[in-house]
């Protein structure tokens, strides 16, 4: 079943590509051992080692080697996330309510507890993410239509 020179198990990448296409949806992971395959469809460009043709895949790293090739950009020297608003679900995060329309918030501008900051879509459902605090928008930390994963800071207020 899977390949022994890559070590890649091409049906179930296949099989995973099938159900992207049946379920409309536009990415998904699937994690077991030491192995992660991730298949997005018209996703934003992630550096990967190998690439098929209209689907990414990750193959298996060297254990030493894994932390790097998965691991979220470390925070810069001197940033404080204590104040960050992480996101509740793994999905994409879009900045404003539709395409080229004006973002929810900009850096420095002031938001009032319970105020839209951001849209989550996860599962085609778009979740509204509210400001848990008033205060001031120091730092937008992700871009639009990235994908966030669970506990991912996406905003500091301060």
């Amino acid at each position: 079943m899977a390949d022994k020179k890559s070590g890649i198990d091409q049906a179930l990448i296949r099989d995973l590509a099938n159900i992207l296409n049946d379920t409309d949806l536009t990415e998904i992971e699937v994690e077991q051992d030491d192995l992660r395959i991730r298949v997005s469809r018209n996703g934003t460009p992630v550096m990967m080692p190998q690439q098929m043709q209209g689907y990414a895949y990750q193959a298996p790293a060297a254990p030493a080697a894994a932390p790097a090739a998965v691991a979220a950009p470390a925070a810069p020297a001197g940033r404080d996330l204590s104040k960050a608003v992480t996101a509740p679900m793994v999905g994409t995060v879009y900045l404003s309510p539709a395409p080229g329309s004006r973002p929810f918030i900009e850096v420095g501008a002031t938001v009032k507890e319970g105020q839209t900051l951001l849209i989550i879509e996860a599962m085609k459902t778009m979740n509204q993410i509210p400001s848990p605090k008033s205060g001031k928008i120091v730092e937008i930390i992700v871009n639009d239509a990235s994908p966030v994963e669970y506990g991912e800071p996406l905003v500091i207020i301060e």
